[in-house]
């Protein structure tokens, strides 16, 4: 899952599958979001717009529906892969969100308010990582469960009281605007203009992450990688800074 060191001071961090799945998915987010959208919004200017462009209501719920499929399958082969990984490949379920989480969290806040010395050291995903991961997937299964009541309300009223049709419009409409918000506001935010890494984390366009930033924002895994100690990695690092800031000196 990423961790070979390679290209001297880069690191592989995604596999080609993984960025393949991640473009895969981006693309079916903008597709979803442009015509989900725009039914949601039916009033405004732009929307009609944009429907009459793409050929009308109907073609646009043809798309939206053919996008929302491509998203279920991309989602269950996403779980089986994780699953079949974690059960017969004994890959190490590192996303899960552990107690440790939410002590990185608490030693964040403290090292901005200038508490701690250090801000917190993290392993393969840190905990802001791990929760927008956790939000946009269970929120992409309520999603695919909503959709699929919307789209046969027949099928389900059968076995279902038929109150479930409005509700799951509500949800899929909310849930949906919510999960655009994450993506728009945070995962952008970080992945673009947070300060430390703009103008673009290329990672997921290369496969490589630097040795740098994996000292600043995944030491523990790092430490891991190359079977050292955690405060090795960090002393090291400290002590590269400074031989480094008297030689600009």
């Amino acid at each position: 899952m990423g961790g070979d060191k390679s290209k001297g001071d880069y690191m592989r961090r995604f596999s080609f599958y993984r960025m393949a799945e991640h473009w895969l998915l981006a693309v079916i987010f903008v597709i979803l979001v442009v015509t989900g959208l725009s039914q949601k919004f039916y009033g405004l200017d732009i929307s009609q717009r944009l429907v009459m462009y793409l050929g009308g209501i109907d073609f646009v719920r043809l798309i939206h529906r053919g996008a929302g499929l491509f998203l279920a399958f991309l989602l269950i082969e996403h779980i089986f892969v994780a699953s079949f990984g974690i059960l017969f490949r004994k890959w190490e379920p590192l996303i899960m969100i552990t107690k440790k989480d939410f002590i990185d969290a608490s030693l964040n806040l403290k090292y901005y308010l200038g508490v701690t010395s250090h801000p917190a050291y993290c392993d393969r995903y840190n905990y802001k990582q791990k929760f927008e991961y956790w939000g946009i997937l269970t929120g992409l299964l309520v999603m695919m469960a909503t959709g699929a009541v919307l789209w046969f309300p027949v099928a389900f009223t059968r076995f279902l009281p038929g109150e479930i049709i409005p509700a799951a419009k509500v949800m899929h409409s909310n849930e949906a605007f919510l999960i655009f918000l994450i993506i728009a506001l945070w995962h952008i935010y970080n992945a673009v203009f947070n300060p430390e890494i703009f103008p673009l984390d290329t990672s997921i366009l290369t496969g490589y992450i630097s040795r740098e930033r994996m000292v600043r924002e995944h030491p523990a895994e790092l430490a891991r990688i190359e079977g050292k100690q955690l405060d090795e990695i960090i002393h090291s690092h400290h002590e590269r800074g400074y031989q480094e800031k008297v030689r600009f000196l």
